[in-house]
């Protein structure tokens, strides 16, 4: 049997994104770069909102700032941007026109913010019965929070992730704190990314399309993991504990005579081998210290004697000793390090791709690694609008057509 080779797994499948801010536009970015054609819609003008969240700025290549902002960077990359006025017949119609010919949407209106204008997924499965339909909110469709609007940060106090997050009461700087990201918005993408393709496999099967209920509250629930079962096991609230783990000891941040370092012990011969690099043999023979169930249980004793101990030498003399003992460890980075690392580096995380108005942009590159059908990086993010005339001329819409709508401001 002959097989079919694509330029990408999902060359073949059409994405229509209605999304804006983070959360819908990191699950169409995810698809472009498997190969998905991600057509994105905005507002003519201002576009998605994330274009106007800035400094910083990318420069040109004379050092001085563009319009683009580095914010909108990270998500919409590999997509064409048409800007569409859903508010007006015309622009709904091309909406509709658009989703007649793709396999998914995505959009993060608040609760019925589409159906005013006929382009729920009722009305657009009408037109395209295989159309697999996404809608991302803060709270769902239904329940007692649905009209309310979302963001990530609400989110993250809300669902609990911030009472598990920060320095302890009676520590210095204490009290919860957020993710230093929008890490609520990027797991929802995520967990939206999976949900179309599973009902893209469905649909393989049934030749039906269906609708996916995203909520980021659902999604911050969910991704609290171990933390949420301690709880359900317990019926104990989790304590912020800083950077350090409420089941394994030591797994947490510690001084060095130059800065910090990060101890990850997962086990006891760790331990043991981490007390042999220190000088300290006995500590893993104390009962109070041998296993990891007596270290959690006496943290209070151990945690003092190791920042003594980790204090006497510097940072990288730790994480050779440690690393050539097998012993889990390493430095707290910047970003300046993060993309100076060689690991970093020999993995390809940092590209650049060509801007109309930067000359180049840098872009955090895919994590995604597919053996016969790798991610492409096909184009950079778009300009507000920059492929209008391409996707309404494959719409069949001539030239006068397209100057009479950018006329009446529908595109």
């Amino acid at each position: 049997m002959r097989r079919l080779i694509m330029a990408g797994a999902l060359s073949h499948i059409r994405v229509l994104d209605l999304s804006r801010i983070l959360a819908g536009p990191w699950a169409g970015q995810i698809l472009a770069d498997l190969g998905a054609d991600v057509i994105k819609v905005e507002r003519p003008g201002p576009g998605d909102d994330t274009r106007g969240w800035g400094p910083p700025w990318i420069k040109d290549d004379q050092g001085q700032d563009t319009s683009v902002a580095a914010y909108y960077l990270c998500a919409n990359r590999n997509k064409r941007s048409i800007t569409v006025d859903i508010t007006q017949p015309e622009g709904q119609d091309i909406v509709r026109r658009l989703a007649a010919k793709s396999d998914v949407v995505l959009e993060n209106f608040k609760l019925g913010g589409l159906k005013q204008y006929g382009l729920d997924y009722d009305s657009l499965k009408a037109v395209n019965p295989r159309l697999v339909y996404c809608s991302i909110t803060g709270f769902g469709q239904d329940g007692p929070y649905a009209p309310r609007a979302g963001y990530d940060f609400l989110i993250q106090g809300l669902g609990g992730l911030m009472s598990i997050t920060g320095r302890p009461d009676g520590e210095p700087g204490a009290g919860p704190m957020k993710v230093g990201v929008a890490l609520t918005d990027i797991l929802t993408g995520l967990y939206a990314t999976n949900a179309v393709l599973a009902a893209l496999a469905w649909r393989e099967q049934s030749g039906e399309g269906q609708y996916i209920d995203m909520a980021l509250l659902d999604v911050q629930v969910a991704c609290l993991a171990n933390q949420a079962m301690n709880y359900l096991a317990t019926g104990n609230s989790p304590r912020r504990m800083g950077n350090a783990h409420p089941s394994i000891v030591p797994y947490q941040d510690f001084p060095t005579a130059d800065g910090h370092m990060i101890l990850a012990i997962g086990n006891d011969g760790q331990f043991a081998r981490f007390c042999e690099v220190a000088g300290r043999p006995e500590l893993a023979a104390d009962v109070r210290f041998a296993t990891n169930r007596a270290r959690v249980e006496n943290r209070a004793e151990l945690i003092p004697l190791l920042n003594e101990i980790t204090a006497t030498r510097t940072t990288a003399e730790w994480i050779g000793q440690l690393e050539a003992r097998a012993v889990p460890c390493g430095p707290i980075n910047g970003l300046a390090e993060v993309f100076a690392d060689p690991q970093v580096q020999a993995r390809g995380l940092a590209v650049t791709l060509p801007h109309p108005e930067a000359g180049e942009v840098p872009l955090v590159a895919s994590p995604i690694r597919l053996s016969k059908t790798p991610v492409e990086y096909r184009r950079a993010p778009p300009l507000v609008g920059e492929h209008t005339d391409e996707i309404l001329a494959d719409l069949g819409v001539d030239a006068a057509g397209i100057a009479g709508l950018r006329e009446r401001g529908v595109v």
